[in-house]
């Protein structure tokens, strides 16, 4: 589903939400509701971070799937500073195009990236269809005082990055036949890296907002921060980093559809300056599976993750405005 569409459908339902539960409790009980990166709930004093997500393969190996898969499903929760303890395995199956074994790999593949995470499979749910799907709903815990949200960043904070682009423009040339597997060792590398180092480092530098780069690409998840707010983000094109081909499988067409609707939707949105040309646009708008957490923080701050030896690359700049992104390339 498109961002235009998901924004609708979740608009719809995010004060009915709240109704549901008592005007009372509203307040109490949900910290985090629809239309951020994970809900947060309050029970006694002990906060809950819940969300779910599967995917469809975007590999030709099943353990290898899921494991990215568990990884993408587990990032919510890190881009909420939480801390993933439970899933639930959700498995859509088609039984007539591949046997069991396939789904046991997969099952593999996600349990290993499970443990690495901390947290224990519990459960799950399975059912017969035609497109091979899986994922997990994870539960975590949070701090309630420590809630990484994707709306807070402050004028004057720098835009970090904490994984390259270009994963959905590599697996569509996969998916088209143009390479094989050994082309995107490195996109898998990166997509089952969990966000949980980043996300501890987040929470340590002070982070003022925090989200993770998945289906809306860069410039969505950017605009989800600066949405309804007196802040704008200004983004260096030149400073994105980008897996390895990604600009020569763009020049080639190999983006995929959904890299042109999040640019669509993003077309009264976002300020493209006229150095930034088309492919740049769509690379920005690539869709990513188990993208890096995109993090808004004080400059002084930066040292926290240089220190500790994490990947990240600046991108861009906080600065007073009308909720609108900017991308202009300061190299050129």
């Amino acid at each position: 589903m498109g961002p235009a569409d998901l924004e609708d459908v979740i608009h719809s339902i995010r004060g009915e939400t709240l109704e549901s539960l008592g005007a009372a409790d509203a307040h109490t009980t949900v910290l985090v509701g629809p239309g951020d990166d994970a809900g947060v709930y309050l029970i006694g004093d002990t906060a809950i971070v819940e969300t779910v997500d599967f995917i469809t393969p975007l590999v030709n190996d099943p353990f290898t799937f899921g494991e990215i898969s568990a990884a993408n499903s587990l990032s919510d929760i890190y881009a909420m500073g939480g801390r993933p303890v439970a899933a639930l395995a959700i498995a859509a199956f088609p039984s007539c195009t591949y046997n069991t074994e396939v789904l046991k790999a997969i099952l593999q593949g996600a349990l290993k990236t499970i443990k690495r995470a901390g947290a224990v499979l519990i459960g799950g749910h399975s059912l017969d269809d035609q497109e091979l799907k899986f994922g997990l709903s994870v539960t975590g815990t949070i701090d309630k005082n420590r809630i990484l949200r994707a709306v807070g960043a402050q004028a004057g904070d720098v835009i970090i990055l904490t994984k390259p682009i270009g994963i959905g423009i590599l697996t569509t040339a996969l998916k088209r036949s143009t390479f094989g597997d050994d082309h995107i060792s490195e996109a898998v590398k990166w997509m089952t890296t969990l966000n949980m180092e980043a996300s501890m480092l987040a929470l340590k530098a002070g982070a003022t907002a925090c989200t993770d780069v998945t289906g809306f690409g860069l410039l969505g998840h950017a605009y989800n921060m600066v949405r309804n707010t007196q802040i704008d983000i200004i983004m260096d094109a030149d400073a994105v980093p980008l897996l390895d081909g990604v600009v020569e499988l763009a020049e080639e067409g190999m983006c995929p559809g959904g890299a042109y609707k999040n640019l669509k939707y993003l077309s009264d949105k976002v300020l493209f300056a006229g150095a930034v040309n088309m492919q740049q646009r769509l690379i920005m708008s690539d869709p990513q599976t188990s993208g890096g957490l995109l993090v808004a923080l004080k400059e002084e701050q930066l040292g926290v993750f240089r220190e500790a030896g994490a990947y990240y690359a600046a991108i861009g700049k906080v600065v007073k405005g009308s909720g609108k992104i900017a991308v202009d390339r300061k190299k050129c």
